[in-house]
């Protein structure tokens, strides 16, 4: 893996001198009591300002001042006008411009493209502070209010948007984001290093349309220039080194890293490719850019849409990735090589800022969601390999780990314990995206850096996996054991195939920090569509099912699992649905809440969904077909299955087994689906309406609001 410039070696602007805010100022009246004139950043945020790293604009906002800039934050501005986006005045080098936490349309729209009652990051849960597509928006009101000012945008929705984009909601390819936007430079994946060098540059003076040159940037140019070698990505099947390289996606045996270690030569040697009957010399990988198929040939071609997904993704491993180009009209959006992931020192310093760890004041102690959720909790790691093909995850934040040091993490419990109004001893979550992962790579550097695959774990595990659980089993015993602290939870998901590798870290996770649930995501029982998700088989989840009841027994604790499950995968067909649902019943459970697959921007099931092919293979006209349940009747067909237990879903399921040829399921006995009876009041209106009715015919009591189907209290025993 290639090295990078330490992020905390650059020497400290001038204005270092004005020391350490309180908070990041939101007004003027800050700036003054803090001496300020002028912020050198402001950064424009769809959140509500939470003075924690677990908020984006505030861990970018403490790296900035901690390189001795003043940085000032607009959370959440009025964005009918510029008048809320020059608040703060106009800074000295640029604003920095991000939807949030989460993509704003995801924020704000269900699966099913109804508008979320509630915004977890927003004061008191408050919907609608935030507009559609917000990165576009601000950073449009941000060129209003101070025409002359460099745009930096950045965070996961314009990371994800970065090359043209299929858009659930608009239900059409839309541009890369950057154009849309009118920004100088796009940041994607984590962006420390990005931002830290795009500030310490532009104070040195250096004109914004010249910082060309940033991995994990991209910006706008109107040719490719002298001396590089461009690849047109559909002359290319698999780009890698100078051998027979393994298919990334065929995921077999031959396909292991080992056959990439043993026959890798230096690196940076490209394969000889022939254009246009034209032989070309071998060329260095840093000055070789592949050019995707333009934003008017995505936009009309779905197979061209998923061939570019497809080489997107096999170009996102830092140690070997090449830059991307896409036509946009006249000009081309160019995308740099991702960034180089953080050492474990300069993540333990990025967390160790001097956070308040608590929302600005102006909010007056208003609740915010998101905040309560990870109020007491510890991130540890960043990053997945796990590669599964509907998460955004590894196409933001990379699938190398980025650990902290088990010392920086301990000395976040005790901060949290000494400072954080509320404590009362118990620790909510020592995780990250995925609550087992810590400490885990590859056993080599080499292979890690030549390496195509998208997941070290499907189908099977790979060999040169580094799966040894003790660091983060010690980590778990020092953390409970520290003065004060009385329960340490592990919250987030846990990826159970890799737990299943070590039954010390199971015995110790279900004995000591499950708080009698535990979050799983078999996400589905059927092989077929298990593999478009690029998830484990169901026999992995049947292995640790038993593993968890054997210890939990052991340990004397009557414990359940929480199992995920997605509705209408691509992949997925009525008759794998009607599986799935067989499956339950004879599982015995009945979930309360069913994910129904949501396409998110960039994600290669987002590309199956809208191409119906797959690019987990190689782009053929006369390919793969992958089936996507696509109308809104057919998803929520989809949904009843997984919740075949709710009387609401009887007449649709009836409807649909009949249709299916499986009349045979409806019955009342054990071995049934759905029951030939409605129950009275049920199945005909929604669960809304027959509470007004019902309130109604009570005379002048208010009808209450119930509670929409799939978010009940009950869960199953496993």
């Amino acid at each position: 893996m290639q090295t990078a410039h330490n992020i905390f070696s650059y020497r400290q602007y001038w204005a270092k001198r004005f020391g350490t805010a309180p908070y990041l100022p939101m007004s003027r009246q800050e700036m003054d009591a803090l001496g300020w004139d002028s912020c050198d950043v402001i950064l424009v945020t769809g959140d509500a300002y939470v003075d924690h790293p677990s908020f984006g604009m505030a861990l970018v906002g403490r790296l900035l001042e901690r390189q001795g800039f003043r940085v000032g934050i607009i959370a959440q501005p009025d964005w009918r006008s510029a008048a809320a986006f020059a608040a703060l005045g106009r800074p000295n080098l640029f604003f920095g411009v991000t939807a949030g936490n989460m993509d704003s349309m995801v924020n704000r729209y269900t699966a099913d493209r109804k508008i979320r009652s509630e915004d977890a990051y927003s004061p008191d849960g408050q919907a609608g502070r935030r507009p559609d597509r917000s990165v576009v928006v601000y950073a449009q009101r941000c060129r209003e209010a101070y025409k002359e000012v460099p745009v930096v945008i950045g965070g996961i929705e314009a990371s994800l948007r970065r090359i043209a984009h299929y858009d659930y909601w608009a239900d059409k390819v839309r541009h890369s984001i950057l154009p849309d936007a009118k920004a100088d430079l796009l940041v994607f994946g984590n962006g420390e290093r990005q931002v830290v060098e795009i500030a310490h540059r532009l104070a040195a003076g250096e004109d914004i349309k010249a910082i060309t040159d940033i991995r994990g940037t991209a910006f706008m140019r109107s040719a490719v220039p002298d001396g590089w070698l461009e690849i047109d990505s559909t002359s290319i099947d698999e780009p890698g080194k100078l051998i027979e390289h393994p298919d990334p996606y065929a995921m077999s045996d031959a396909a292991s890293c080992a056959t990439v270690e043993a026959q890798a030569g230096g690196a940076g040697n490209e394969k000889v490719i022939q254009f246009s009957a034209k032989r070309l010399q071998q060329h260095a990988r840093d000055l070789s850019v592949i050019r995707l198929p333009a934003y008017e040939q995505v936009k009309r071609d779905p197979a061209l849409y998923a061939h570019a997904a497809r080489v997107l993704h096999l170009e996102t491993n830092p140690g070997n990735a090449r830059a991307l180009v896409q036509r946009h009209g006249r000009r081309d959006v160019w995308l740099n090589p991702p960034p180089i992931p953080l050492t474990s020192k300069e993540f333990d310093r990025v967390f160790e800022l001097p956070y308040t760890r608590q929302p600005h004041p102006e909010y007056k102690g208003a609740r915010i969601p998101a905040y309560e959720m990870i109020r007491f909790s510890v991130n540890i790691m960043r990053g997945c390999f796990g590669g599964c093909t509907f998460c955004s995850i590894t196409e933001h934040e990379g699938r190398i780990i980025q650990n902290r040091s088990e010392k920086s993490i301990l000395k976040e419990v005790e901060t949290i314990r000494d400072t954080v109004p509320g404590f009362t001893g118990i620790i909510s979550d020592l995780g990250g995206p995925t609550a087992n992962m810590y400490r885990l790579a590859c056993k080599s550097e080499a292979i890690e850096s030549a390496c195509r695959r998208l997941s070290c774990v499907f189908p099977d595990i790979c060999s040169n996996l580094n799966t040894d659980h003790t660091p983060l089993i010690h980590l778990y015993r020092k953390a409970r054991k520290l003065p004060g602290i009385k329960k340490v939870f592990i919250a987030s998901g846990l990826r159970y195939d890799l737990a299943l590798q070590s039954p010390d870290y199971v015995k110790e996770l279900v004995t000591h920090h499950v708080g009698g649930y535990l979050k799983i995501a078999p996400e589905h029982s059927e092989e077929g569509v298990l593999n478009k998700m690029m998830k484990p088989g169901i026999g992995s989840y049947e292995r640790f099912k038993q593993m968890f009841e054997q210890y939990s027994r052991e340990a004397g604790k009557e414990q359940y699992l929480i199992p995920y499950f997605i509705a209408a995968h691509p992949g997925a067909n009525d008759e794998d649905m009607l599986n799935l649902a067989l499956w339950l019943k004879r599982n015995d459970f009945r979930l309360d809440q069913v994910q129904t697959f949501l396409p998110s921007p960039m994600a290669l099931a987002t590309a199956m969904y809208h191409s119906q092919t797959n690019p987990l293979r190689k782009i053929r006209r006369n390919g793969e077909s992958v089936f996507s349940a696509r109308g809104a009747r057919q998803r929520r067909l989809h949904k009843a299955f997984i919740r075949y237990h709710d009387a609401e879903n009887w007449p649709l399921l009836r409807a649909a087994l009949k249709r299916m040829g499986r009349a045979d399921l409806i019955g009342n006995g054990k071995r049934h689906l759905v029951p030939a009876w409605q129950p009275a009041g049920s199945g005909g209106t929604s669960t809304r309406e027959r509470t007004r009715q019902a309130a109604l015919n009570s005379g002048p009591k208010k009808a209450r609001r119930a509670k929409p189907a799939g978010y009940g209290n009950k869960r199953s025993k496993v």
